[in-house]
């Protein structure tokens, strides 16, 4: 729920309330990791409550450096399980991590690794899985059978969550909709390129649908070299080229989007990442996709998510809690 995001907001600036914070010395809890390109971050987690460790930079070309800063959290605690979040992509049959940003841990059977040096069950999940798995346990989609969870950040992820249990699916590629050639080339009655995706493929809703995707689209559409931010506040303020431009982004981001939701059955879709910053982006989008889906609701489906701060580290508690026990 939002309150339980919200009080989960502690974790970036101040200690938990202590109503909410576990006890002890972390016995029966499960040490959190959200681990980044540049910093990892740490929490004990009991029962979806968390007390934040801290962060320390992330090791990224020396695995037994890497495998250090984890455990120097576990020191004084004795947790029943490792939960980590991480921005790559884990295969579920062999174990194998794909992340291109942490050399030393790319193409390793991370957990099994991990597992072995800590000496502690580990679970490790890519961090938009986490995203959908903290919006269905704890945020928007608290209370909703189906939850696809939506990045649009700097460039476009998801995951998808089913009766509580995140699907991954073969090679653990399940919810990312950012990748497959599927872009629109006409759209508005205007002509578009294919855009270069860096997953190798050409027309990925990635290289359009984030921020460098929507800078993306307004350079292609006017020569101009605007932030997202900057189109944004445009486009609010009634600019005719950012207009045209969050039209033309909408027209690519919404068909694809609503076949995911007549395909999968979501009843919700909470969006994190930058671009969820603007909650008018957020309702038109939504706008879109309500008119193109087979079931008819005048209810909200696409909105804001509610776990804002850490939900790394909330949906790594969240599926720790149910691999764990």
């Amino acid at each position: 729920m939002a309150a339980r995001c919200a009080a989960s907001a502690g974790l970036s600036s101040r200690a938990i309330p202590a109503n909410i914070a576990p006890k002890g010395n972390g016995a029966g809890m499960i040490l959190c990791f959200d681990i980044g390109g540049s910093r990892i971050k740490a929490a004990l987690s009991r029962g979806g409550a968390l007390e934040p460790l801290g962060d320390t930079p992330t090791p990224k070309d020396d695995f037994a450096a890497f495998t250090a800063a984890l455990g120097g959290f576990i020191q004084g605690h004795a947790p029943r399980g490792v939960a980590i979040s991480i921005a790559g992509v884990v295969d579920p049959d062999t174990e194998v991590m794909r992340v291109a940003n942490i050399p030393c841990a790319d193409g390793r059977r991370l957990a099994p690794d991990l597992q072995a040096a800590l000496g502690l069950p580990v679970l490790v999940l890519n961090d938009g899985d986490c995203f959908a798995m903290a919006e269905a346990r704890h945020g928007a989609g608290q209370g909703h059978r189906t939850v696809f969870g939506v990045i649009l950040g700097t460039g476009v992820g998801g995951g998808l969550v089913i009766d509580g249990r995140l699907v991954t699916g073969p090679g653990g590629y399940a919810g990312e909709w950012g990748h497959g050639p599927v872009a629109k080339t006409q759209v508005e009655g205007i002509t578009l390129p294919e855009f270069p995706c860096g997953c190798g493929l050409t027309g990925c809703l990635d290289a359009v649908g984030g921020a460098r995707g929507i800078e993306r689209l307004h350079r292609t559409l006017t020569g101009d070299q605007a932030t997202s931010q900057g189109i944004l506040t445009d486009w609010q303020a009634g600019d005719r080229d950012a207009t045209r431009t969050v039209a033309v982004w909408r027209a690519l981001m919404a068909p694809p989007l609503a076949m995911i939701l007549n395909t999968v059955g979501a009843s919700v879709v909470p969006v994190g990442g930058g671009l969820s910053n603007v909650p008018a982006l957020i309702a038109t989008l939504d706008e879109a996709v309500r008119s193109m889906i087979l079931r008819r609701t005048i209810a909200p489906l696409v909105v804001p998510a509610q776990c804002r701060i850490e939900p790394g580290l909330i949906g790594a508690a969240a599926a720790g809690e149910a691999a764990f026990g």
